[in-house]
């Protein structure tokens, strides 16, 4: 065997050498220049959703009573400007009538009124609510009031609705055009009947026709009875309300 010549020594040492160096390069540029200190990888494609999720609302983020766009006049363009207050009978008062299974009257009330004033506001209306003996009562003016209630539920098989003005109305005609377009457009909204006959003497003297201003529309509806119109009242409120709010509307608009 020959002896290895000064030459090819020379060539191996710089070939190792210059391997050695590059070893040390790619070791320094894992350590401090790849983004995740190591070997680069392609990143993951995260996966659409196919699906959006889906749940219950939690109270808080239940609707408010208010309109069905499906089935209410698009709103005003232009607010109206006109002035309605509505009272949700025996609200922060006391129960109203209670029928034996525990049902107030209130309840039904303040449900119903407060959509009646969800729908006046949606149609461009200054509607507000007002409890039963409210201090703004006092003096009160606006271009049309109406007091919401409902009959007891003692006579199980009664049905239907009442409306009623003041009996001492310093404007008789503007309180019963009222007193009609409620009658029609709530009658038409329920299918309920109209019972003119048994309009009571406390409707008739509701404490507060004697406390807004006389000039003041007012009328005082009585929804329907507790027991045989408890489907109605109570599942069906939003067309209830709404039977309410076109009465209104229509005395306001002069229909």
């Amino acid at each position: 065997m020959s002896a290895e010549s000064p030459t090819a020594s020379r060539w191996a040492a710089s070939i190792f050498a210059a391997a050695f160096l590059l070893g040390i390069i790619y070791v320094v540029w894992l350590a401090f220049l790849s983004p995740d200190g190591g070997p680069e990888s392609t990143p993951a494609i995260p996966e659409l959703a196919t699906e959006t999720p889906t749940g219950t609302l939690s109270p808080s983020e239940t609707p408010q009573p208010g309109p069905n766009i499906e089935v209410s006049p698009a709103p005003s363009q232009q607010p109206r400007g006109l002035k309605v207050g509505i009272v949700a009978g025996h609200w922060k008062s006391d129960s109203g009538a209670v029928c034996d299974d525990g049902l107030q009257e209130v309840t039904i009330n303040l449900d119903v009124a407060a959509r009646v004033v969800a729908i006046l506001q949606y149609e461009g209306y200054d509607a507000e609510l007002l409890p039963e003996y409210s201090e703004k009562l006092v003096g009160y003016e606006a271009d049309a009031f109406v007091s919401i209630h409902a009959d007891a539920c003692n006579v199980p098989e009664a049905s239907g609705f009442k409306v009623a003005r003041v009996a001492a109305s310093a404007i008789p005609e503007e309180e019963d055009r009222l007193v009609e377009c409620l009658v029609q457009e709530y009658g038409k909204m329920t299918g309920l009947s109209f019972h003119r006959n048994s309009i009571t003497y406390d409707m008739r003297d509701y404490h507060a026709f004697n406390e807004i201003h006389p000039l003041t529309p007012g009328a005082i509806i009585e929804l329907g009875f507790m027991g045989a119109d408890r489907e109605l009242l109570t599942e069906d409120a939003y067309h209830v309300a709404q039977g309410v709010a076109r009465g209104i509307a229509c005395f306001l608009e002069g229909e």
